[in-house]
């Protein structure tokens, strides 16, 4: 065990990750408000939107619009996804987007052929090519996403070992191409992983790329988010990608229902720090009002906790101290 880290950051992606899987189109107004609000919680990193085919996500036509629309908070980087390079140059010519290149390599084959309608092999062939596209453009490789990297809806049990090969051939680019091992983010994209299985392959990921700064990407889908995001916190995993009110999940996971639960909870991991004693940079209040509005925006509960519940530090002061 590593030990927890004295501080955790969280990249906010709640605005992307939770309005693709709708199959409603929201008010622009309403989904700027949201970011706006995240923008006053102490996050440093939130995801708008997607530049992607609207053809196959509808829901993240007007991302460009979007970015004209929000408030921007000074030290805030707005981001946003892209899966090719059309996409890319979409959010090189909208307004103000930072741009977080990152590399996206696939575990499953299933998954990569049904989210880029490619095979895995030629997703991790093609990055070679984008690490070409972004060094053109100016901009440095941030980062570098191993996805379903527990299990897969549609292909079922992925090897650990199979895994720890992309890690090895991530470590092995980046020297070939004499850029920094990038920040390796492990995605949990289908919901497969466990605790142990959390532990185990971020000990992995360390071995094989001790200089790579590890961040978990985690989803709720059958209950074990949190328990998973504690025990990377138990190996030193101090960066998380979350969303607010556990907004979301990919449309292309093959869940079978639009309310499979999505990315891990900002508030709840947030106040699992803070209850740690664990430093975040965020106000929890101002989380829990940014999540209680994404519930009124979409008019339904939603699967966050803390949101429904409140944190605990207004008991404590209203505490009488009997404790009969």
């Amino acid at each position: 065990m590593s030990g927890y880290p004295k501080k955790v950051e969280f990249r906010e992606e709640g605005p992307r990750e939770g309005f693709q899987i709708e199959k409603t189109v929201y008010p622009i107004e309403q989904r700027a408000e949201l970011i706006d609000r995240l923008s006053e919680t102490g996050l440093r990193h939130i995801q708008v939107g997607s530049f992607v085919s609207p053809k196959y996500v509808p829901q993240m036509a007007d991302t460009a619009l979007l970015f004209d629309r929000i408030n921007r908070k000074e030290g805030v980087n707005y981001t946003a996804l892209w899966l090719n390079e059309k996409g890319f140059r979409q959010a090189l010519a909208a307004r103000d987007v930072h741009i977080d290149a990152r590399l996206f390599f696939y575990a499953s084959d299933a998954f990569a052929r049904h989210n880029n309608n490619a095979s895995a092999e030629e997703m991790r062939d093609r990055q070679r090519d984008w690490i070409s596209v972004y060094r053109d453009a100016g901009h440095a490789i941030e980062g570098a996403y191993v996805m379903a990297a527990f299990g897969c809806n549609m292909q079922g049990e992925v090897p650990p070992e199979h895994v720890h090969d992309l890690f090895r051939h991530i470590v092995a680019m980046s020297e070939e191409e004499e850029i920094p091992v990038p920040n390796l983010i492990i995605a949990d994209t289908m919901g497969w992983a466990t605790p142990e299985a959390v532990k185990r392959m971020v000990n992995a990921a360390r071995e094989i790329a001790p200089s790579a700064r590890i961040c978990m990407h985690i989803h709720d889908t059958r209950g074990l988010g949190i328990a998973n995001l504690h025990a990377a916190l138990e190996e030193g995993v101090d960066l998380f990608e979350s969303s607010v009110a556990g907004l979301g999940g990919c449309p292309f996971a093959g869940h079978g229902s639009t309310r499979a639960a999505g990315n891990v909870c900002t508030e709840d991991a947030v106040f699992l720090c803070h209850e740690l004693g664990l430093e975040t940079g965020i106000d929890l209040e101002k989380l829990i009002e940014a999540a209680r509005f994404a519930e009124e925006i979409l008019g339904g509960t939603l699967m966050g906790r803390v949101m429904h519940s409140g944190g605990l530090n207004r008991f404590r002061e209203n505490s009488t101290g009997d404790r009969r």
